[in-house]
């Protein structure tokens, strides 16, 4: 059931979780999240997350109004002008819509693996601190056949307003496993078989493009955007690949990195599967 509310001010506690980019240790706790754009929202609302309510200049209701009133949960419709909206931090991004969510599932680990087959392809982050790196890199495995995006505990939140947005939404079409121990969560997957391939610039092992990532259970691995994995980490991999360069480029940011590797891993693996 839909429930419409017009405001002429954005100073009542229901929207206080729409004022700012902030992410709580309360939302945290909680599993709410707040997606803003469009094509997020609509990928929200295709997801079997609880939809809480919305807020949102009058066009953007009648465009999803079906899909709102499809929804079995009550969803309360907060209506205002664009010129209200314009005071909530990041406007310009999502230009008058946003929803409020609350994750109806936080997978384990154990659950990632249960409900994933063989040959399984997931992908691990680790320390990274940029949102928009974050979800740019979920948007990236969602297009390249990630079937579990892998988050570690000193990694920024897979779930805040920037990550989602900067992932188009697609962090709700793919397995997320989040704040767990990375190098505990390594020596899980290769007591089962897994293999963990570290995304290295120094690498000494393995040149991308010469490498086979095909027929086998794989998990590969990215880390901070300035001083990539640790040792600590590199050391519960099962190897390292680096990506080829020239002119002396010695680096590409994390995300762009992460999309060539992804490329690589799932052109090889389609062949693979046409066999």
């Amino acid at each position: 059931m839909v429930t419409l509310r017009q405001i002429d001010s954005l100073d009542i506690p229901e929207l206080n979780f729409y004022r700012s980019m902030k992410y709580s240790p309360e939302q945290n706790i909680d599993g709410i999240f707040i997606g803003e754009g469009e094509k997020v929202v609509l990928q929200i609302l295709k997801s079997p997350h609880m939809v809480l309510s919305g807020l949102m200049i009058e066009k953007y209701y009648f465009r999803l109004k079906n899909l709102l009133e499809s929804r079995s949960e009550h969803i309360e419709i907060f209506l205002a002008t664009k010129e209200i909206l314009k005071d909530i931090t990041g406007y310009k991004y999502y230009q008058g819509v946003l929803l409020m969510g609350k994750l109806e599932h936080r997978f384990s680990l154990q659950e990632a693996w249960g409900k994933t087959k063989s040959p399984r392809f997931f992908f691990a982050l680790d320390e990274l601190a940029n949102p928009e790196n974050v979800g740019g890199i979920i948007r990236s495995a969602a297009a390249f056949g990630v079937q579990a995006v892998i988050v570690g505990s000193r990694c920024c939140s897979p779930w805040l307003r920037r990550s989602i947005r900067s992932s188009v939404g697609n962090v709700f079409n793919v397995i997320v496993v989040d704040n767990v121990d990375i190098c505990n969560t390594f020596d899980w997957l290769r007591s089962k078989g897994m293999e963990i391939a570290a995304a290295h610039p120094h690498s000494l092992s393995y040149v991308l493009g010469e490498y086979s990532w095909s027929g086998k259970d794989l998990c590969l691995v990215v880390g901070n955007e300035g001083q990539g994995l640790s040792e600590e980490v590199l050391r519960h991999c099962s190897h390292s690949i680096r990506i080829p360069m020239s002119n002396e480029v010695d680096s590409l940011n994390v995300a762009s990195a992460s999309a060539v590797f992804l490329y690589d891993i799932w052109r090889q693996r389609q062949k693979y599967n046409l066999r």
